[in-house]
């Protein structure tokens, strides 16, 4: 029998592993839980969304492949963070490869068992609606930083050499 996150003493400090006792009983039993080594891929971009991956410790690399097959890392994910959500509840394939960066607790569910468990969890539903939420605006501030840093320096050089 996997470890309950009934027991997890982190547990108020993560939003979906935060749920309601009726909904986090019926989770307990969706989920498989392993300890994994340093470097395993959880998935990787492309792929088919087989399910999503929560952190229980430990961090991962998030990256994707340019057109020109160059990786560039996005971000370190660390502890409670709820990994490859958005292509497993829209059935589509995973947008990024993550790759564990410590040996790491990882709790795996099933895309269907997933699903299922948001029709009868709707207060369960609403923290992945807004996990993905934040996700998103997570993703408008990093191309805001990216566009408005690349923009500005060359405009701040212009009005220098206008100004000289």
């Amino acid at each position: 029998m996997p470890p309950s996150c009934f027991n997890c003493t982190l547990r108020a400090d993560r939003l979906f592993c935060d749920m309601p006792g009726e909904a986090l009983q019926a989770f307990d039993a969706i989920k498989s839980e392993a300890v994994m080594a340093k470097g395993t891929a959880l998935f990787a971009e492309g792929r088919p969304a087989r399910g999503v991956y929560i952190l229980c410790d430990g961090r991962a690399k998030l990256s994707i492949t340019s057109e020109t097959g160059k990786r560039l890392m996005l971000r370190i994910a660390g502890p409670g963070e709820v990994l490859g959500l958005g292509a497993t509840v829209s059935a589509t394939p995973y947008e990024v490869t993550a790759e564990l960066l410590d040996t790491s607790q990882v709790v795996f569910v099933k895309r269907k068992d997933l699903v299922k468990f948001l029709r009868d969890y709707r207060e369960s539903c609403m923290m992945v609606v807004q996990m993905l939420s934040s996700d998103l605006h997570s993703a408008y501030e990093r191309v805001r930083s990216i566009g408005l840093t690349r923009t500005r320096r060359p405009r701040l050089t212009r009005m220098r050499s206008v100004a000289s």
